[in-house]
């Protein structure tokens, strides 16, 4: 059995890395940036938004079952606008918090591939085996969870295709991590 204590330096190691590579995907390479765009009259919007304390809201909201039934709100959802929208809080935000958070969730993920990795592979493993069941761990991990926003939320496909390259790009850097520095 491999523990984590033996499992450290890849921890780290693939954690900087997935950070690294996280970095180049959304402020070097240019595929995210149209994954946002500007809404028309932003200024009215803002205005209107302007009273709403950080948060997630759905528009038109409705709080029970019954409600939808209500013709009032199928006028309002069908003549539109739908969706769902997420406020932060007012001012600026700090790029260096959330950079601190991101580096520790990767830690965690790679805390997790490890344990899972170390249980099912020996000490010695192979290469190919190690990385095997690193990657599937690491992919699991950064993108199981990104169809569910496409599916309920309206999360545009074509973004949810990119975090998922990006998630593919992880768990290979992740799983070749693994698979270098497993113990011997």
């Amino acid at each position: 059995m491999v523990t984590l204590g033996m499992l450290w330096l890849p921890i780290v190691v693939s954690a900087v890395l997935v950070f690294v590579a996280s970095f180049v995907m959304w402020m070097v390479l240019p595929h995210h940036k149209s994954d946002w765009r500007r809404l028309p009259d932003e200024g009215a919007v803002s205005a209107a938004l302007a009273k709403a304390p950080g948060g997630m809201y759905m528009l038109p909201f409705c709080d029970s079952a019954d409600k939808m039934k209500d013709p009032a709100f199928m006028k309002r959802y069908s003549d539109g606008p739908t969706g769902v929208i997420t406020l932060r809080a007012p001012g600026p935000s700090s790029m260096s918090r959330q950079m601190v958070i991101s580096v520790v969730y990767n830690l965690v993920v790679a805390v997790f591939v490890a344990y899972l990795t170390g249980r099912t592979r020996p000490p010695g493993a192979h290469y190919l085996e190690v990385f095997r069941v690193a990657g599937t761990a690491t992919f699991l991990a950064y993108v199981g969870a990104l169809y569910y926003p496409a599916i309920w939320m309206s999360r545009p496909w074509r973004a949810v295709a990119k975090d998922t390259m990006d998630g593919l790009v992880y768990a290979l850097l992740t799983a070749g991590v693994f698979g270098w520095l497993w113990p011997r």
